[in-house]
């Protein structure tokens, strides 16, 4: 193969003169020239490294599944019926859109675009889309029966600093552990994060959240603080690890540690965590927001949804009792 770009970086890969199996590293970089490593660091730099690690991922799978690139549409076909009853639908849509982007940037003819394919994935679509997974929201009603249930040590204050600024702010689990304490501004009303970077801001745009004082006895900002007056400004991370002894360690909170600390949370409150992840403080703030009549505009305002159709399954959970016909009867 010739001067090449991994595909994992979604541009451009000299088509081979063999198909490209798995014994063959679809993703091999050869920068002989110094332009092309300008070219492949630039490239490099615009997509995100989960971005990266799941395209690395989708074309690892399918070429060990013995696909090859470029692919026909009966190869694509295939794998899809083949892994039907084992992948869940989100994660074959987006095996299928790694798949085309790689097609596209190389100029090969893209498989994902035939009316097999498609065909293909309407049927997958129609007989497992019931079957997506979507995080269960952590609600304000459990939240406050999680935070009830914690102590006063280091790891508690942390905690509840962790839980509340995730739920307050409508935060992804990536965007909470990213936080740095220079993001965040102590004003009259509460709080002023600023998030630099964000699954929908790859470029750093960057998006200022208000977390107002609370009213209630969990109030997100007056736990922030506290926390920050027990770990101290050391390093930049706000959200660091604890260990058993209680020591603050100076890295940052990886973003896989967030879904274990609130289902062990939630199993010490009594509650029972299956189907709950990262992603339910975020979930639950939106479904709780909508159940306390808040606009759209505002939720999305907060949590950073592009629009209301985006935002649009946690509405509909948060509404199923407002005027409910059957309350009116019953």
């Amino acid at each position: 193969m010739g001067n090449t770009f991994g595909p994992s970086d979604n541009i451009h890969i000299s088509k081979p003169q063999t198909p490209v199996r798995a014994n063959a590293s679809p993703i091999a970089i050869n920068c002989n020239h110094p332009a092309d490593a300008r070219l492949h660091k630039l490239i490099s730099a615009s997509l995100s490294e989960n971005t990266k690690r799941a395209y690395m991922g989708d074309l690892a799978h399918f070429l060990e599944a013995g696909g090859e690139l470029p692919a026909s549409p009966d190869d694509v076909a295939l794998y899809l019926s083949r892994f039907a009853d084992k992948l869940a639908v989100s994660t074959l849509t987006r095996r299928v859109a790694t798949l085309g982007k790689v097609h596209k940037a190389n100029c090969w003819p893209n498989p994902c675009q035939t009316e097999l394919v498609k065909s293909v994935m309407r049927g997958i679509q129609r007989t497992h889309g019931g079957n997506q997974h979507q995080a269960k929201p952590l609600c304000r009603e459990d939240l406050f029966l999680v935070l009830d249930a914690m102590g006063e040590t280091r790891r508690d204050i942390r905690d509840k600093a962790l839980l509340l600024t995730g739920f307050a702010g409508g935060f992804r689990r990536s965007e909470l552990v990213g936080l740095n304490w220079s993001d965040v501004e102590e004003v009259r009303e509460g709080a002023v994060i600023t998030l630099r970077r964000s699954k929908t801001d790859q470029t750093g745009v960057g998006r200022k959240v208000g977390v107002p004082l609370g009213r209630t006895r969990h109030c997100p900002v007056r736990a922030l603080l506290a926390w920050r007056d027990v770990a101290g400004n050391i390093g930049q991370a706000v959200f660091r690890p604890v260990d058993w002894l209680g020591r603050i360690q100076d890295t940052r909170l990886s973003g896989e540690a967030v879904p274990i600390i609130l289902r062990e949370r939630m199993v010490a409150a009594g509650l029972d965590p299956t189907g709950f992840s990262g992603h339910s403080l975020r979930a639950g703030f939106a479904t709780s927001a909508a159940k306390a009549g808040v606009a759209s505009y505002k939720i999305r305002q907060q949590t950073g949804h592009k629009s209301d159709a985006m935002l649009g399954r946690y509405i509909r959970d948060g509404e199923l009792f407002e005027g409910n016909a059957a309350g009116v009867l019953l």
